[in-house]
């Protein structure tokens, strides 16, 4: 199982580049999630320690708006979320639910510091692909919203 996580974790940008045995330490010290059709991952506002890859199933990234829910995205196996939280340590910013079952791994923020204390060129590589990916998602979101 580990093998083909870390196989899965190799495809994602976020992690892209980082070693074998770096990944192999995080899903060591990472927990296993298994979520309901309709339950949530976390929602908007609660505080954030972690980030998820998604193993199976789907959900959608939601937003608070004067309207009503605003649907951000919608993920599936392979996709991450959450990541935000281990970047800027604030509230949730959006809510993940779960459209169907949906099992992912969580990765600890603690995870992660322990990570930098044990090989600090592969964290920075982590950040670096994290900072990629959130400016990615921000332009995404720019050209949907501004055109």
């Amino acid at each position: 199982m580990e093998s083909k996580r870390i196989a899965l974790l190799q495809q994602m940008p976020l992690f892209g580049g980082i070693q074998e045995d770096a990944l192999s330490f995080l899903l060591g010290v990472s927990r296993d999630v298994h979520v309901r059709p309709g339950a949530f991952f976390f929602r908007e506002g609660e505080p954030g320690e972690s980030m998820f890859v998604l193993d199976a199933g789907t959900v959608e990234v939601r937003k608070k708006a004067r309207q009503g829910a605003l649907l951000l995205s919608r993920l599936g196996p392979g996709d991450c979320f959450g990541e935000m939280a281990l970047i800027d340590l604030s509230p949730r910013s959006a809510s993940v639910q779960a459209l169907e079952d949906c099992s992912a791994f969580e990765i600890f923020a603690a995870s992660l510091h322990q990570l930098y204390q044990r090989d600090l060129e592969q964290f920075a590589l982590i950040q670096m692909n994290m900072a990629r990916e959130l400016s990615r998602r921000l332009r995404a979101t720019d050209e949907r919203l501004l055109g």
